[in-house]
């Protein structure tokens, strides 16, 4: 049974995927954008803050309140619905963060270098 998105879902996705194009950090420079996707209508959302502006990386505070399964006492979001997955926007396509992660393959040292 899939998972609800929460904040520490994301931290432990980000810490399988650290220094891999699979986090905003290594991916930016390709025209990556952190977002989410909606598996039941196919939607991308860009990664958001509450006030609407782009985020540099995974925020769940700004998705949509149809979204949202989950609110602290704060009215902070804790959880989104288990249909929505993080990964990327990129020039209108969305990529999970394994195929972004293989999109962006670090150059290898060169030996003797």
């Amino acid at each position: 049974m899939a998972r609800a998105l929460t904040a520490e879902r994301l931290e432990c996705e980000n810490a399988t995927f650290h220094g891999t194009g699979g986090v905003s950090a290594c991916n930016r420079d390709h025209g990556f954008r952190p977002a989410f996707l909606d598996t039941e209508t196919g939607t991308i959302y860009l990664s958001c803050n509450r006030s609407g502006q782009p985020a540099p990386f995974h925020r769940l505070d700004g998705l949509p309140e149809e979204l949202i399964s989950e609110r602290d006492d704060r009215g902070r979001v804790i959880a989104v619905r288990q249909r929505v997955v993080s990964g990327f926007e990129r020039d209108g396509c969305f990529y999970t963060r394994e195929q972004a992660a293989c999109f962006v393959v670090p150059p290898t040292p060169r030996q003797g270098s």
